[in-house]
């Protein structure tokens, strides 16, 4: 007679006879997570600063007289060479006055010949002379003074350049000052950008005073300048409200490319070298600190606190806190827990780094 209990019985040894150990073997396996080992390697970092583009002279040219201006020889935007004519202003004023002034010169002239002749003779004093001769000097140095005059009424070039706006037309009456234009000479270029205090400590930390730092210009369409640019100067001393100071960096413009008042883009590498780097996806934060899971001998999880010098495209430059050998996890993060058993895929630094670029690309 078959009893219930037998029947409880028989279904209870048919489930467990079903069961197969190798499934749940299978079940307990840790899983195999993908990781690597830091890659060490010289390398530098960009560092980029906001700049204003200076010409290496940018001038404005004024009037020295007062008069109408009388004609104009350049246009806005010209390049005009040193010494090219640029305006005149009507001489006819100073013109009179160089006359008249050659004139009494002449005259003064006469009459410290007639001394001179009177004092050879022993008939006038040598102190008459001397004031006659004093007066000819006066006469000679009003000649000078109005041919200066005149020549004030004729503004060249000062030096090879770009002119800017017009700033007066033919026939304007000038008061003395008064702008005419600017001129640029944008062979070179001053370019300034603000550095933070830390960055320029690591500079003048990490290089001699002799030794100019390179830089490169990202201009506002987003390439890059052809030439190379160096720093020159840095300024005396810091902005206290920002915490930044003025860096000058000097670049050649012998295609006229680039203009004074452009703005664009410093790009400064600072070199690391034999840096430990690691991939920025192995890392994640608790508490603004950063932390990377660590395969142990023993296959588990180790999490380690780690001190980020700064990044890289993909990458982390590690300050503290790795070493060479360790087994650093990268993929699972959020899926496992310090002191879990894992299995991992250990693939070569290199080629994770090529994985990462080529899949950003």
């Amino acid at each position: 007679m078959i009893t219930k209990a037998s029947v409880v019985l028989s279904l209870i040894a048919i489930l467990i006879s079903g069961c197969n150990p190798a499934e749940t073997e299978k079940q307990e396996e840790p899983p195999k997570l993908e990781a690597t080992t830091p890659l060490r390697k010289d390398t530098s970092v960009t560092k980029e600063y906001v700049c204003q583009i200076h010409a290496i002279r940018h001038i404005e040219i004024r009037a020295l007289e007062r008069g109408y201006l009388q004609n104009i020889f350049v246009d806005e935007g010209q390049w005009v060479h040193k010494g090219q004519p640029m305006f005149k202003i009507m001489p006819n004023i100073y013109q009179a006055e160089l006359l008249k002034a050659k004139a009494e010169a002449n005259n003064m002239n006469i009459e410290y010949l007639n001394t001179k002749n009177l004092s050879d003779q022993q008939v006038v004093s040598i102190n008459e002379l001397a004031l006659a001769k004093a007066k000819l000097d006066k006469a000679n140095a009003e000649v000078k003074m109005a041919e200066t005059h005149l020549g004030f009424t004729d503004i060249h070039a000062p030096f090879d350049g770009i002119m800017d706006h017009l700033n007066a037309r033919i026939g304007s009456l000038l008061d003395e000052g008064a702008l005419l234009t600017t001129l640029s000479d944008i062979s070179k270029l001053w370019v300034y950008f603000n550095v933070p205090e830390a960055e320029y400590l690591d500079l003048k930390m990490h290089k001699p005073d002799d030794d100019r730092t390179e830089v490169r210009l990202k201009m506002a369409n987003g390439k890059i300048f052809n030439q190379t640019g160096v720093i020159e100067t840095i300024e005396a001393d810091f902005d206290n409200t920002s915490g930044n100071i003025e860096f000058r960096a000097t670049f050649s413009n012998p295609d006229k490319l680039l203009r004074h008042g452009e703005t664009g883009t410093i790009q400064m590498s600072k070199p690391y070298k034999n840096a430990l780097l690691i991939p920025q996806k192995a890392v994640f934060e608790v508490m603004d600190k950063s932390y990377v899971y660590i395969v142990n001998k023993e296959g588990k999880l180790e999490q380690r606190l780690i001190k980020i010098e700064t990044d890289l495209p993909h990458l982390f430059i590690v300050k503290e806190g790795l070493k060479d050998d360790d087994k650093i996890l990268l993929e699972g993060l959020r899926k496992v827990h310090s002191g879990e058993e894992v299995k991992i895929d250990l693939k070569p630094p290199e080629k994770v780094r090529s994985e990462l670029e080529l899949y950003t690309e």
